[in-house]
């Protein structure tokens, strides 16, 4: 997972967790981690990948943009495919946001979240009555055909 870049939604994140994003990643790699932990921080990673991306696209076009670039290297068919790619990315980048905004909508405030409780599993023992004893393996059969 991309740990190292930051996100537009890293702020986000620790609102709703409670925690900044490295110690996330950290309790992520626990035994005890949750779900919606463990698939908020795959949506995270995917989002700072794409804004990653999204920013050498721009940086790219600003630097072939810059007006002390010698006119004769602007081309247009690289540009263009500059543009798609931007639109790529920009739709990909809207994607992760608004699954990671869904996600971290639907977690409850970190003061009620609940913590994993682990308890013994307990077992229902009951004695029938004297009159509910099972009857006899016998009682009710059918009889068997004779031929």
């Amino acid at each position: 997972m991309s740990r190292g870049e930051a996100s537009t939604m890293d702020d986000d994140l620790q609102k709703v967790f409670g925690k900044p994003v490295p110690e996330l990643y950290e309790a992520a790699a626990g035994q005890d981690a949750s779900p919606a932990l463990a698939r908020a921080l795959e949506l995270r990673s995917f989002l700072a990948l794409t804004e990653e991306q999204v920013v050498r696209v721009r940086d790219r076009v600003h630097a072939d943009m810059d007006p002390d670039r010698d006119m004769g290297e602007l081309s247009a068919d690289k540009l263009r495919f500059d543009a798609q790619w931007l639109e790529a990315a920009l739709e990909a980048r809207d994607g992760y946001r608004a699954a990671l905004g869904e996600l971290l909508r639907a977690m409850p405030p970190p003061a009620q979240q609940a913590r994993p409780v682990r308890t013994a599993q307990l077992r229902a023992t009951a004695t029938l009555p004297p009159s509910a004893a099972p009857a006899p393996q016998r009682a009710g059969a059918a009889r068997a055909r004779r031929p």
